[in-house]
C-alpha cells in the first residue's frame, strides 16, 4: 500500500517529523513493503516557515525587531529573491511562544514587531509577502503592524496611542503617514485556516482571548474595542471586512492586514499543500491512505486547521483519511462533519495526560499498527 503522511506537531510532545517517524514505524510493523511519502505542512500558524523551506528554495533573514511586549529580539523570515517574495510567520515576532505563562497579558500585546519584519522585507525590494497567521499572543486588530508601516492611531486629544489591544476603544482618528505609499505596490497575502469573524461569540476575543491571558472583564473590553475599530474604519476608511470568514484570525490581525494593506486571504493548508505539490503526489504515486493529525482535535479543527484542510483535499481524490491525535474533544456529530475514516487517540484516561505526552511516539506506533492490522 502507498501512504501519504501529513501531520501537524503534537504541541509540547512531538514535532511533525517525530509524528511522521512514529506513524511510519507503525505502518512498517504491519507491512514492511508499504511505500510511505511524507509532507511537512502547516495551516499558516506555527511551522509555516518550516513548511515553506521544505517545499521551495529560500534563504533565511534575521533582523532585530520587537516581541509582543515590545522587548528587543532577533526574529527570522524567508526570502525568495528570484521572484521578489517574502514569507513571514506572525508567531516569530508576535507569538505566544515568545512569552512565559505568567507574561501572557493580551491587553498589552502588539503585532508591531511583525510590522517591522514586513517593513524590512519591503526595504529589500520585495513585491509579494505571505504572512502566516496563528500562534499569536495579540488581540490588537492588526493595528500594531499598521503602526509599524505608517498608520497612526490617535485619541480625542490627538495623542498617538500605543498599538495594543487595551487601546482599541480609545482610538478617535486613523491617520496615514506619507511613506505608506511605499507599500502600495506590494501584494500581501494573509495565510490562515480559521473562519472566525472579527467580533461576536465566535470572534477573535471570545474564542482566543482566554488562552492569551484575558479574564472575563478584559474579553469584553477587547470585544468592544474591535467593534469600535471596525466602526471607525467604516467611517474614516470606508471599509468593512469584520465578517469576512477569517477576519478574526490571530487576534484580528487578518482583519488589519486586509483593512490597512489590502491583503488577500488564502487557505494556509491549500496554499502549502499546493506548494509541496501534494495533488501531483496523490495522482502519480497511487496513494491508498492519507494519515494526518495534531495534538488536539476539537471544534477549532473543524473550523480550520491542518487536519480539516487535508481531509478536504483528500475528498477531491476520494482517498480515505486516518487522523491521529493526542486528545479527541469533539462529539460524534462533529466527528462525522470532519469527514475522517477514523480518529486514533493517544490519550489514556487511566494513565493521565503526562504519560500520554511523554510516551506519544511509542503509543502512535502501536495505534497505527493495530488499526491497519485490523483493516487488512
Amino acid at each position: 500500500m502507498n501512504f501519504l503522511l501529513i501531520p501537524d506537531k503534537f504541541k509540547g510532545s512531538l514535532t511533525a517529523n517525530e509524528v511522521i517517524n512514529a506513524v511510519s514505524k507503525g505502518i512498517k510493523k504491519v507491512d514492511g513493503t508499504s511505500t510511505i511519502y511524507s509532507i511537512l505542512a502547516s495551516d499558516g500558524g506555527d511551522g509555516f516557515l518550516d513548511a515553506i523551506s521544505n517545499s521551495i528554495s529560500t534563504h533565511e533573514v534575521e533582523i532585530e525587531t520587537l516581541d509582543p511586549m515590545g522587548r528587543l529580539i532577533a526574529a527570522t523570515y524567508l526570502l525568495n529573491e528570484n521572484n521578489d517574495t517574502a514569507y513571514i510567520e506572525l508567531a516569530k515576532a508576535s507569538g505566544l511562544e515568545l512569552l512565559k505563562e505568567e507574561e501572557r497579558n493580551v491587553m498589552q500585546m502588539s503585532t508591531y514587531g511583525t510590522g517591522l519584519q514586513i517593513k524590512d522585507a519591503v526595504s529589500r525590494g520585495i513585491k509579494t509577502i505571505y504572512i502566516g497567521l496563528g500562534g499569536s499572543a495579540t488581540n490588537d486588530g492588526g493595528i500594531g503592524i499598521a503602526n509599524a508601516l505608517g498608520y497612526v492611531f490617535t485619541n480625542k486629544a490627538e495623542e498617538e496611542l500605543k498599538p495594543i489591544g487595551a487601546n482599541l476603544g480609545a482610538i478617535s482618528k486613523i491617520k496615514k503617514r506619507k511613506f505608506l505609499k511605499t507599500f502600495a505596490s506590494v501584494k500581501f497575502y494573509a495565510v490562515n485556516d480559521v473562519d472566525n469573524p472579527l467580533f461576536g461569540t465566535k470572534g477573535a476575543a471570545y474564542v482566543y482571548g482566554k488562552q492569551k491571558g484575558a479574564n472575563e472583564e478584559e474579553l469584553q473590553i477587547l470585544e468592544n474595542g474591535l467593534i469600535h475599530l471596525n466602526q471607525l474604519v467604516g467611517e474614516q476608511l470606508r471599509k468593512n471586512f469584520a465578517f469576512i470568514p477569517g477576519a478574526g484570525a490571530a487576534g484580528g490581525t487578518a482583519y488589519g492586514l486586509k483593512t490597512f494593506l489590502d491583503a488577500e486571504y488564502l487557505s494556509g493548508v491549500n496554499f502549502l499543500l499546493q506548494l509541496a505539490e501534494v495533488p501531483k503526489i496523490i495522482e502519480t504515486k497511487n496513494i491508498d491512505y492519507i494519515i494526518t493529525g495534531e495534538g488536539k482535535i476539537d471544534s477549532q479543527t473543524i473550523h480550520g486547521k491542518l487536519v480539516n484542510g487535508v481531509v478536504n483535499m483528500a475528498k477531491r481524490f476520494n482517498i480515505p483519511v486516518v487522523a491521529i491525535c493526542g486528545k479527541l474533544d469533539v462529539n460524534e456529530k462533529e466527528l462525522q462533519k470532519l469527514g475522517v475514516e477514523t480518529v486514533l487517540q493517544t490519550y489514556n484516561p487511566e494513565k493521565g495526560v503526562q504519560y500520554s505526552m511523554d510516551n506519544a511516539a511509542s503509543v502512535i506506533v502501536e495505534l497505527i499498527a493495530g488499526h491497519f492490522k485490523e483493516s487488512r
